[in-house]
């Protein structure tokens, strides 16, 4: 079974991700999951914590010469913050910390939600663990993922359909040419002339003191059909997906495919008809369902999005009552975005990744990639004679 935990604070001394599972033999080096850690710290939009932090990761354990060795992987990334921060977060009893203690939750955080659960009096026990830093140990798990994907053939790639108001179009006629295009933009979009306006409407936010959210698409080409399982409903690949998308801090909603556009549809504007063809095996010339069906890949493309609200720290605060004097007051402002969703998209992808290889591993086992590779081809081979 493939898993994995993270931990640390935002302005802690560092982030860590241990993965258990991974299979012995797969070729990974820092310089691969370092790639991702910076595409998750660009995007138009961003903050000042950005231009702090380089984010890079320190193999602990379970790589050794460029390999996993099917032992546990352990990721350390540093945050470079922390000099700034080491009275005020330290482990020990030292005047610093309640001297940075928050006690004014900001309407949206999992501030106000935290304290009353853990009984908490200072808010940063919460928000310093409940912020998107976190992803940034996502997306060095997730990237292990992809690497193993990449190896198996799958390849994922997102991009922004939506900042605001603003839709993308198509964009592009191809994977290839999405991920291209996607890659060259600032905001992950790939139509340059929606991309533009996204830039402005940011920039008006921003004036504002205001914040903008939007919808991010992963698709991911090459999965085997059978991943996931109709049989229990927490085995099911949809869900499986769903819930790893909404996870991410302010994701909203999520769709598989049509999503709810599905909804609106009549039945046979919504299901893919089959077809068989004797080189080409079972197909479908539409993918409204997203390459799931009944809780399992089909062999289709697999095509999610998600919704991220607009980040809820606001430069122009929002109303909110003191913990302790039960007095009102304008929410403080930590350090934010005004829109992070080309961020969010990244690690969407992280996240997707894991979820596809968790299921590529439960489908065809394998404790190094050579017996994994074997057990993946008898299967596609068997098909075949289907």
């Amino acid at each position: 079974m493939l898993r994995y935990l993270t931990a640390g604070e935002s302005h802690g001394p560092a982030l860590v991700a241990v993965l258990e599972g991974m299979p012995a033999g797969l070729e990974l080096t820092a310089g691969y999951i370092n790639a991702q850690l910076a595409r998750r710290q660009g995007g138009y939009g961003r903050g000042a914590r950005m231009k702090i932090e380089a984010d890079a990761v320190r193999f602990l354990s379970g790589v050794r010469g460029g390999t996993t060795l099917g032992s546990p992987i352990a990721l350390y990334i540093e945050n470079k913050d922390w000099a700034n921060w080491s009275q005020a977060m330290s482990p020990e009893q030292v005047a610093q910390v309640e001297e940075r203690a928050v006690t004014r939750p900001r309407p949206g955080h999992a501030d106000l939600a935290g304290v009353l659960k853990y009984g908490h009096r200072d808010i940063r026990n919460v928000l310093e663990r409940s912020s998107a830093r976190e992803t940034a140990a996502r997306v060095a798990a997730g990237s292990v993922a992809r690497k193993l994907l990449d190896e198996l053939g799958v390849e994922i790639t997102g991009h922004v359909v939506r900042i605001g108001d603003i839709a993308a179009g198509a964009g592009a006629e191809s994977l290839a040419e999405l991920k291209e295009r996607a890659a060259a933009s600032q905001l992950l979009c790939a139509d340059e002339k929606a991309e533009q306006e996204m830039i402005a409407a940011i920039d008006k936010a921003r004036a504002e003191g205001d914040s903008l959210g939007g919808v991010f698409e992963i698709r991911a080409a090459g999965v085997p059909p059978g991943l996931g399982s109709h049989v229990q409903w927490d085995r099911k690949l949809d869900a499986r997906l769903a819930a790893a998308l909404m996870s991410i801090q302010a994701v909203k909603g999520v769709e598989v495919g049509l999503g709810f556009e599905a909804a609106a549809r009549k039945g046979s504007q919504v299901q893919d008809e089959i077809f068989y063809d004797g080189g080409r095996g079972f197909y479908r010339q539409t993918n409204r369902a997203g390459g799931i069906e009944g809780g399992m890949s089909n062999g289709e493309e697999i095509v999610l999005r998600a919704a991220m609200k607009p980040i809820p720290t606001l430069y122009r605060p929002l109303r909110s009552v003191d913990l302790v004097s039960k007095k009102p007051f304008e929410a403080s402002v930590e350090r934010s975005d005004v829109c992070a969703v080309p961020a969010a998209c990244v690690v969407g992808e992280a996240v997707t990744a894991w979820e596809l290889a968790c299921a590529c591993l439960e489908k065809f086992g394998g404790d190094s990639m050579d017996e994994l590779r074997r057990n993946m081809e008898s299967y596609l081979a068997a098909l075949k004679q289907v």
